[in-house]
């Protein structure tokens, strides 16, 4: 039986699950990428994207129940954050590289020919306003899971 909407809340694992989500849309963009450009930027910013979700599956499955797991539990879901806020700077360096000359950056699925500058821009944009979205949201998740281990650690002080 499903919960109702407004007895709902976020899950303690939503950090691993927008994660999850983050890698599968930056792999996504990453794929449409021409092969002019994804020689050049492509692999850097998918080992970013794995190294979020891997440290934070790390995280997760770590049951933090002595000073020793949260500080494990700790370590690992900070380094998901700074890899997270490396990601998001190439992935803004990305876009400022890509919206110089959008026609070049993607080629179409059909054709294998490049896309129309127009059309171009709209999927850069799409793919800007996503992977920000998502950011954002990883980076709120991982911050509140570092704060509620902060109060734990003082509380076992």
């Amino acid at each position: 039986m499903s919960v109702l909407q407004e007895k709902r809340h976020e899950s303690k694992i939503e950090f691993v699950n927008t994660a999850r989500l983050l890698y599968a849309e930056v792999i996504n963009f990453l794929s449409r990428l021409s092969a002019r450009y994804s020689r050049l930027i492509a692999g850097e910013i998918a080992k970013l994207a794995i190294e979020v979700i891997s440290e934070a599956e790390k995280a997760n499955s770590i049951f933090p129940n002595d000073a020793v797991r949260y500080e494990l539990r700790e370590r690992h879901l900070l380094e998901s954050k700074a890899a997270l806020d490396a990601l998001d700077v190439q992935l803004t360096y990305c876009y400022m590289i890509l919206i110089e000359n959008p026609q070049g950056a993607f080629v179409s699925v059909q054709t294998g020919k490049p896309l129309k500058s127009e059309i171009a821009k709209k999927k850069l944009d799409n793919m800007a306003q996503k992977c920000g979205n998502l950011l954002n949201t990883e980076g709120v998740l991982l911050t509140g899971q570092l704060k509620m281990i902060e109060e734990k650690k003082r509380e076992m002080s």
